[in-house]
């Protein structure tokens, strides 16, 4: 069995949020690692593959679907299970995000059981 923590990249603008996210992953077990905007995002990933990624869509410098479609589309981090977790809720940005790639998608607010359900089930699929 592995022993080593699953890393989640957590990429959102908002640090309270990505605080209170943090805060609720790490009791349920997981590390986690922090970007605030589709630039840090992708420049981490690189660098250091998560397990999986929490992506919001609405990020300064590149927004979550070019970084989601960036990801997707290389060789070396297309296996990486994505999750959206964004307050957009229009069918047409699920569809947009699904066409770039995205493994999931969790609409903020949120219930934390749902998206630690949604985590695990991108873990024990992909």
């Amino acid at each position: 069995m592995e022993d080593r923590k699953l890393r989640i990249l957590l990429v959102d603008d908002e640090p309270d949020l990505v605080q209170l996210v943090s805060l609720r992953l790490q009791a349920a077990g997981y590390q986690v690692e922090v970007a605030y905007d589709g630039q840090q995002a992708l420049d981490h990933v690189k660098q250091s593959k998560p397990d999986l990624i929490v992506l919001d869509l609405m990020l300064p410098k590149l927004d979550g679907y070019k970084v989601c479609r960036l990801l997707k589309f290389d060789e070396r981090t297309r296996a990486i299970p994505i999750l959206i977790f964004t307050a957009r809720a229009q069918v047409e940005d699920v569809t947009l995000a699904t066409e770039c790639g995205a493994d999931a998608y969790l609409t903020k607010p949120f219930e934390a059981k749902a998206l630690l359900m949604k985590i695990q089930e991108l873990m024990h699929v992909g």
